[in-house]
């Protein structure tokens, strides 16, 4: 049976002038990013693809540089000289976007391009602003970590405590939103307290987080996930900070 995440298709999406900016922060992704570019060029959503190279070291630097020589339409490839952080990757990227529609995408196979459709259809259809993928809302999804599934359902606990929200997956990788929200938006994270700090500045905002089912296959330490139990405490306290001060 074919999950319903994967039902809406390109064609049924409604007719739209908006354009879309997909953004891929990277680092140490060089078995991974060639592969990914190819998934998202293969949705054919895209007008921009913009990768963020985060002070890569393991060869990743190589693959892009190779991929460059390929003249891929709307790929453009921007460097950190040194790593900063997904945070400042995403930072980088916003501020080249030229597209009406931001898309994050992260550089390996954790989530699925094939998804776009369903996540950018609430936005075309004018619902809404801002939506998340949730790996929590009935998708299929390789089994998660136990740790790191507490911490995600504590740190979307306390966005929901902290900002009256609804939300099943703060912590998601995919959100879609229109780039006018964040052109204004100050961000000031480095790492993946990204997540919870442009989180809380949406709702803050008075805006509500639209949410679609998506399908996940999450990595293992030893495939190169990058996350650990060590950024929960730092999340928490970004939630907690942002819901005082901006």
């Amino acid at each position: 049976m074919v999950h319903p995440s994967f039902k809406v298709k390109k064609e049924e999406l409604p007719t739209t002038d908006l354009t879309l900016a997909v953004i891929v922060p990277c680092y140490n992704e060089a078995d991974n990013i060639s592969e990914v570019l190819n998934r998202v060029l293969a949705v054919e959503l895209a007008d921009e693809i913009i990768i963020v190279d985060d002070g890569s070291t393991d060869g990743t630097l190589d693959v892009l540089h190779e991929l460059q020589t390929k003249n891929i339409p709307n790929l453009r490839i921007l460097y950190h000289e040194r790593n900063k952080g997904k945070g400042a990757a995403l930072v980088t990227g916003f501020k080249a976007a030229e597209s009406d529609i931001i898309l994050i995408q992260d550089a390996d196979f954790e989530y699925d391009p094939r998804e776009y459709p369903i996540l950018l259809k609430p936005i075309y259809e004018g619902i809404t602003p801002i939506v998340y993928g949730s790996r929590f809302l009935g998708g299929p999804r390789k089994a998660m970590n136990f740790w790191n599934m507490v911490a995600n359902k504590m740190l979307t606990l306390a966005t929901n405590v902290l900002y009256n929200a609804i939300l099943s997956d703060m912590e998601t990788c995919y959100k879609v939103f229109k780039r006018e929200l964040v052109k204004d938006m100050p961000i000031r994270a480095r790492g993946f307290e990204f997540e919870p700090e442009f989180t809380a500045k949406i709702l803050k905002r008075g805006i509500r987080i639209y949410e679609v089912p998506i399908s996940y296959n999450g990595r293992e330490w030893d495939e190169g996930k990058k996350i650990k139990w060590t950024d929960a405490p730092i999340a928490l306290w970004t939630l907690l900070k942002y819901r005082f001060v901006d």
